[in-house]
């Protein structure tokens, strides 16, 4: 089973970021025991600060994935391109946050992507992204 873990702006920066709200480990040395514990699932990551290059890689493993982990950073609040993007792939999308996005500012509450997503995870750390892959299994 193919699994694309996408991650949105900012998220390059976890381990360095705001690590009372996002944690003190960074996603590389995360997404490699991921990895170990996975390791029936291919895992491909993408990252990216671009909406566009998010789109594109969207829908290069929509078709060529078996799921995807969308965690779109604060795009999730504003893209109605990447929600129409999801939307138009064949892999199930399952939308991940490291934060509890509702105990955040009132405009965190809102996402474009969750009424096409096969699910949400929100407010369990990294582990959020853990939790997703246990629902493609």
């Amino acid at each position: 089973m193919k699994i694309a873990v996408i991650n949105g702006p900012n998220l390059n920066l976890l381990g360095k970021r705001e690590p009372e709200v996002y944690g003190s480990q960074d996603f590389e040395a995360y997404l490699d025991g991921l990895k170990k514990h996975f390791d029936s699932l291919e895992i491909n990551y993408f990252q990216s600060n671009v909406e566009g290059e998010l789109i594109t890689a969207i829908q290069q493993f929509g078709f060529s994935h078996d799921g995807i982990v969308l965690n779109a950073g604060a795009y999730t609040h504003t893209s109605i391109g990447i929600a129409d993007a999801v939307a138009a792939v064949k892999a199930p999308v399952i939308e991940v946050h490291i934060s509890n996005t509702y105990t955040r500012e009132e405009f965190r509450h809102q996402s474009f992507i969750a009424p096409k997503a096969k699910g949400i995870i929100i407010g369990f750390g990294l582990d959020s992204y853990r939790l997703a892959l246990n629902a493609f299994l």
